[in-house]
């Protein structure tokens, strides 16, 4: 049952586990880039929220966004395969969202692979919209979407 895991802000303890999810599930076929260093430096980000559910050693979804004036972007965002399609990846973009609209901003920017259409569609069903295809984006080896949502009081 996904009722009893809490969404928290995550500790530098957390680094470790975030960035193996990151290599394993987003980075995979590319360089690893969201190293356990990273991942602590972003932790640290006063600019950056880093959510996670569950607990340290057990963390099945975590989201990371960074803050500016008006918007934010959603650098990171995986749910583990195991508790895909449950409602916890959409309890952890509602918490990073509901952050967002409290902070004034007014739109979310993202990027997703082109081919990944399961992250395609949940941002969809979420109010996200495709706006430009990004060739290259990854590490010039694919390409990636953009997607944006507007915030406002329907969100």
């Amino acid at each position: 049952m996904t009722a009893g895991i809490a969404i928290r802000l995550a500790r530098h303890a957390d680094a470790a586990e975030i960035a193996a999810m990151s290599r394993d599930e987003i980075e995979r076929g590319l360089p690893w880039s969201w190293t356990e260093s990273r991942v602590a430096r972003a932790i640290a980000d006063r600019d950056i929220n880093v959510a996670v559910a569950g607990e340290p050693g057990a963390i099945v979804a975590f989201g990371v966004m960074s803050y500016r004036e008006t918007t934010s972007h959603l650098i990171l965002f995986s749910v583990r395969k195991s508790h895909r399609r449950q409602g916890i990846g959409t309890r952890v973009l509602r918490w990073l969202e509901d952050v967002a609209l409290a902070a004034g901003i007014t739109s979310i920017q993202l990027e997703c692979r082109r081919n990944n259409a399961a992250a395609r569609e949940f941002y969809a069903e979420h109010g996200y919209h495709e706006h430009v295809i990004a060739k290259g984006y990854y590490r010039g080896v694919e390409d990636a979407v953009r997607l944006e949502k507007r915030l406002g009081k329907s969100t």
